[in-house]
């Protein structure tokens, strides 16, 4: 059996929360110079990796690189990227719970999980490794950036797959709230069963044909006028699974931009309509402590509650 590479701790410390990017020169190709490599492989012009090796940003397990440093395949260099211009989401993530081993937060809807694409800083993995000194910690599960409420974080890194495997496996009880138009006729509560996909780089999934790989159970709460409040007990976990489960009933969630057509995206500062979900419930066994928990966010949803995210 082949053996994986050993790969050395990073000789950067995070910034803001942000790992730096580490990369593996490759086996082959014809760069005389590490230099050489960067300027062929990372999608900025010359001038930046210039002033990167200018400013000794560019390091190695050894120390800083030099930009005449002939290219070794195989060889790990690291290098913190220049963060994009993010607008800081204006709402609180709160701490509920924070032991040795696991951390229990309320998200705010708007606030990615982790860093993805244009949003690096401003996630609730980025903040939370700054602002409470926690650079080894890592997510348990997912949460959708425009989904508020329960997310739980693991900070032992020992720890990590015995806590992440708690959501695989489904061992952890989630119930969802959502505000969604109250439909006359519709047969509630029902479990709703399809197969989902979602594509890489297609911002919406889709249900097909084949055997179902997702199931909800969906429950109405309580009604109010032309609205219902939904309980919502996802057993799987697929991407977008409840947004989409709901849309299909001719129930979409209020304010969702995909469900049930693609609307354009909204400027980067609107925060004036989020999505009416809320992660509501967490309740597991402890694998390490054999504990039982129980989590309940404290959010509220605007369009039952009447109360703005703060």
């Amino acid at each position: 059996m082949r053996r994986r590479p050993v790969v050395p701790p990073a000789p950067l410390p995070q910034r803001y929360g942000i790992d730096p990017v580490r990369l593996r020169l490759p086996s082959d190709g014809g760069w005389a110079t590490v230099r050489d490599h960067l300027v062929e492989r990372l999608p900025v012009p010359s001038a930046v990796v210039d002033a990167m090796f200018g400013e000794r940003a560019v390091v190695g397990v050894d120390g800083p690189v030099e930009p005449g440093t002939p290219f070794t395949p195989g060889v790990y260099v690291w290098f913190h990227r220049e963060l994009p211009d993010e607008v800081r989401v204006p709402f609180p993530l709160t701490v509920l719970h924070r032991d040795e081993r696991i951390l229990v937060v309320d998200k705010p809807h708007f606030l990615a999980m982790t860093p993805r694409g244009r949003h690096v800083a401003e996630t609730a993995l980025a903040r939370l490794r700054h602002e409470l000194d926690l650079p080894q910690l890592s997510p348990a599960h997912r949460l959708d950036r425009l989904t508020a409420g329960l997310a739980m974080f693991v900070v032992a890194p020992e720890l990590r797959g015995a806590y992440q495997s708690l959501f695989q496996e489904r061992l952890v009880r989630k119930e969802y709230e959502a505000v969604a138009p109250h439909q006359d006729g519709l047969d509630l509560p029902r479990t709703v069963r399809s197969r989902i996909v979602k594509e890489r780089g297609e911002l919406a999934a889709r249900e097909v044909e084949g055997p179902p790989n997702s199931e909800s159970r969906i429950e109405l709460a309580e009604r109010r006028g032309p609205l219902g409040r939904y309980r919502l007990l996802p057993l799987t976990g697929r991407t977008h699974q409840l947004r989409l489960h709901m849309s299909s009933l001719g129930v979409p969630i209020v304010a969702d931009p995909l469900y049930p057509s693609v609307l354009p995206d909204a400027a980067p500062d609107d925060f004036s309509r989020p999505l009416q979900l809320l992660a509501r419930k967490l309740e597991f066994t402890d694998p390490v402590t054999g504990a039982e928990h129980s989590f309940r966010s404290a959010r509220s949803l605007a369009d039952w509650d009447g109360r703005p995210e703060k």
